[in-house]
């Protein structure tokens, strides 16, 4: 299941993405002194007391403007606050109780989903400010003072966040279902694919881009297993999607890829790859999700001996990052090679889940760094230690060393090859973390 998500909401200018980057650890959110900076969510992963969670930062909620941006980023943050499974709401103790604030907690109130108050701007140490009582008015449960600027009382924070996160076991019950994201641009037939699948008309299909608008789930089980296919709305330009709903389902579509074992990246065979095709694979490749490639439409196209060929070499030069990945020609309408999909979706879940010995794989680093010296720089030569997988679905190894800076990139592109080259790992991306010794 995926990992639980946190929203972060508040009015305007209350230090939201202070706190969202606070808690992150990295400068992911916008911070500015003007109301309305943030506006589409912005997604970060963080830890604390051993569980990995998901946060979501907002833009301001206005509760009664006619502005169309500050209606649209209330959207978002409403859209937010159905997806998570605990809220933070982020108030300012120098403002104290606004009337916006009590619509807000009003709105959270009917979400019935868990609420922290939080108060911002309690930045001086010692005892609690006294306006930090106010906000019991609010109906919520005790405030929590924090600064997000300072850091005071994100602890105390985090803490009641775990209280309302579902339990680990739960969390990661496995169903033994692959989940199965179904990604690409707008009218490449991933709901005539999902359709197929199904035997039936479950998901709407039409020519009109955008006509599926959520990540739709659902589940399918055949003799090759048990599956469950996530039809995504397609994914176009940013620039060029002006519907506020079709926004809500750009980031329907970049957190069905989160949650998906296997993405399956749909492209027209007619057009080839496009601009907008790279960037789509580029998401799953980042998010580190074993990848399919589907050519789809491939009966519409006219074809001789070679066409499959030369269509896969430029495919595989248009997408080189991600050379792993297996691409299969299909055609959604007529059933062509569709059954084949599913001994691939297996094929490559299995190698994201594969695990290699330490021993196996020190024994590639040593056949490795023999068959090209590891780099040196001033005198000073790269030297590994020792190298060791720290996790699965991608396959993530971890490099020790002497010095992190001489580990160019080549290097590491290098080492990854080898390892592909003696255990396989086709259709899924390899992460190299490198440690200097003693990190």
């Amino acid at each position: 299941m995926a990992k639980p998500l946190v929203a972060i909401v508040g009015r305007p200018n209350v230090g939201k993405s202070m706190l969202f980057n606070r808690l992150v650890g990295k400068r992911l959110a916008i911070v500015e002194d003007t109301p309305g900076v943030t506006r589409d969510r912005i997604y970060g992963k963080t830890d604390w007391a051993g569980r990995e969670f998901s946060i979501v930062d907002t833009g301001g909620i206005e509760p009664t403007t006619d502005n169309e941006l500050l209606v649209f980023m209330r959207e978002q943050a409403l859209l937010a606050i159905e997806m998570a499974d605990v809220i933070v709401f982020v108030t300012d103790l120098t403002t104290g109780v606004t009337a916006a604030d009590q619509e807000i907690a009003t709105m959270l109130l009917k979400s019935r989903k868990p609420v922290i108050l939080a108060v911002n701007k309690a930045d001086s140490v010692g005892p609690t400010d006294p306006g930090v009582y106010e906000f019991y008015a609010l109906g919520l449960g005790d405030p929590i003072p924090i600064s997000a600027i300072h850091g005071h009382g994100t602890d105390e924070l985090l803490d009641k966040c775990l209280e309302y996160f579902p339990p680990e076991a739960e969390e990661e019950e496995d169903d033994e279902s692959i989940r199965v994201a179904v990604i690409g641009k707008p009218n490449v037939g991933k709901s005539s694919l999902i359709n197929r699948i199904l035997g039936e008309e479950r998901v709407i299909v039409s020519e009109i881009a955008g006509t599926t608008r959520d990540a739709i789930d659902t589940p399918f089980e055949n003799e090759k297993g048990k599956y469950v296919f996530i039809d995504t709305a397609g994914i176009r330009r940013r620039s060029r999607i002006d519907d506020r709903i079709e926004k809500f389902s750009v980031l329907r579509s970049e957190m069905a890829i989160e949650r998906a074992d296997v993405c399956l990246v749909m492209i027209d065979a007619r057009e080839g790859v496009t601009e907008q095709d790279t960037k789509i694979a580029g998401l799953a490749h980042e998010a580190g999700k074993a990848s399919i490639i589907v050519v789809n439409k491939w009966d519409l196209v006219e074809k001789d001996s070679s066409t499959m060929d030369r269509m896969r070499r430029e495919i595989q030069r248009d997408l080189a990052f991600m050379a792993y990945a297996p691409i299969l020609f299909i055609s959604a309408q007529t059933g062509q090679r569709v059954e084949r999909l599913f001994d691939l979706i297996n094929y490559v879940y299995e190698q994201a889940s594969m695990r290699v010995t330490t021993g196996m794989l020190n024994n590639v680093l040593a056949d490795a760094t023999m068959r090209m010296q590891p780099p040196s720089d001033k005198g000073k030569r790269l030297k590994i230690y020792y190298m060791t997988q720290a996790s699965v679905r991608p396959p993530t190894f971890i490099c020790f060393c002497n010095d992190a800076e001489l580990f160019h990139f080549s290097y590491q592109r290098y080492l990854e090859n080898r390892i592909r080259a003696v255990f396989g790992l086709e259709g899924t991306p390899i992460r190299l973390i490198i440690r200097e010794r003693g990190d």
